[in-house]
């Protein structure tokens, strides 16, 4: 292990680093492959599965396992934030649950229906593992970079991880097309199947693996033998979103803000998460292999136009202000999903893929920095920023439980993502109450 200075270049290049190594997982677990893979278990039969004691549709049940696990990330979380710079070694928390995500990856190689408990837990810990160690991943950044070099490192971070994933996604794509150029026998079903069981091994590999070279310049953190574990101390996170709360009845503009985040919120990490599975059922597609191959370029399509989407919307709102650029693409998201019952086609589909990756780039990304302008004058920002990630996390549970039942009830995703148009409208309004003299809205 090397002991670099604060602010050294090779510390900030290993920090960033490990967004090559863990974006994989979002990328080819949450949104390309396994949702196809995943799909493509229930070809040739009923969509409808007995577990839990009841008949789920298999698109609900994945909603309800994803939000019951963002509901243990929102819970944690705190505790976590609380622990990360007091007790033990704080590199030892991110390597733990590095690694439990990365072999719940692994673990995903044997998914099926016959054992879909363990498959589902595999999942499910996958997902906790991803998050929980982002806690400790972001929380090293005021310990690694000075202020000054914050915005600029955690920028080369998040290019590092769109290179990194697209990479690996393109290789997994090529397994998936021609599996047989990689040694992949079986029919053609069976060999597509195989190639994406290969993929998840492939990310938990990736995963462990380039997170070494982080692992071995990262400090350890603020080990100290003397200090003891307490109660005050473990619930210490969760005090100081209380302390957040209570500051925010003092803060007009940035209450009235967080509602309006809160419920669009919802809406948006929701349609990121059931997209492909919307699309491997709702979808007119030719065969198999055009949907498997459809959906994953859908996704990249999305994960480029992103890119251009939050540069447009950096220059809309410096042009239009923060607020009404952010109602704008409410009202944009409102339309994309009134449309989205209409849509059959794989060129509809396309189309739909350019403009959600549009406007959920640049919607993410208005967002996180219209909560910074927004905070008090305060040293206490990894506070505030702990409670916009436990809001955004509750909101995805809430987003994916709505999602869920009304999949269940109706039998359709279709309905399940007009619904969610409903929270785009109620983000306008609440962020219509914001006062029009703030700066935000200028």
């Amino acid at each position: 292990m090397a002991d670099l200075p604060k602010g050294s270049k090779k510390l900030l290049n290993a920090w960033a680093f490990y967004d090559w190594a863990n974006s994989v997982y979002p990328l080819v677990i949450s949104s390309a492959i396994f949702p196809i893979f995943y799909e493509d278990l229930f070809t040739n039969r009923s969509h409808y599965i007995h577990v839990f004691g009841t008949e789920i549709k298999n698109s609900a049940l994945i909603s309800f396992v994803t939000a019951a696990a963002f509901l243990v990330v929102a819970f944690i979380s705190p505790l976590l934030s609380g622990i990360a710079d007091y007790v033990g070694n704080k590199k030892d928390f991110m390597r733990f649950f590095c690694y439990l995500g990365a072999l719940s990856c692994v673990g995903l190689n044997w998914f099926n229906l016959d054992s879909l408990y363990i498959s589902l837990l595999f999942y499910f810990l996958g997902l906790i593992g991803f998050w929980a160690s982002l806690v400790f991943y972001n929380s090293y950044l005021p310990d690694i970079a000075f202020p000054e070099q914050q915005d600029k490192v955690s920028a080369k971070g998040y290019s590092l991880g769109y290179i990194g994933s697209v990479i690996l996604l393109i290789i997994n794509l090529a397994m998936v097309m021609k599996p047989q150029l990689f040694h992949i026998t079986g029919t053609e079903g069976e060999a597509a199947r195989k190639a994406m069981r290969y993929s998840f091994v492939m990310v938990g590999i990736w995963w462990i693996a380039f997170s070494q070279y982080t692992y071995f310049y990262l400090p350890k953190g603020n080990k100290n033998a003397d200090r003891k574990v307490s109660k005050d101390l473990i619930f210490n996170g969760f005090k100081e979103l209380k302390k957040v709360w209570h500051l925010l009845a003092e803060n007009t503009i940035l209450k009235r803000y967080l509602s309006g985040f809160f419920v669009y919120s919802m809406a948006v990490q929701t349609v990121m998460l059931v997209a492909t599975y919307f699309g491997a059922q709702e979808i007119e597609w030719e065969s198999k292999s055009q949907s498997t191959i459809g959906l994953i370029i859908c996704i990249l399509l999305i994960q480029l136009i992103a890119i251009a989407g939050a540069v447009l919307t950096s220059r809309a709102s410096a042009k239009f202000g923060n607020i009404p650029t952010l109602m704008v693409l409410n009202c944009i998201w409102i339309v994309l999903c009134i449309l989205a019952y209409f849509i059959t086609l794989p060129i509809h589909f396309y189309i739909m893929a350019a403009f959600v990756g549009l406007v959920m780039g640049g919607i993410q990304a208005l967002s996180r920095s219209t909560y910074s302008k927004l905070l008090p004058e305060t040293e206490d920002t990894a506070s505030f920023f702990s409670f916009f990630d436990v809001a955004e996390k509750i909101g995805i549970v809430i987003g994916m439980c709505v999602y869920g039942i009304i999949d269940q009830i109706t039998g359709s995703p279709r309905f399940a993502i007009v619904f969610l148009a409903v929270f785009f409208i109620i983000g306008v309004i609440l962020l219509r109450r914001i006062p029009k003299k703030s700066a935000l809205n200028q």
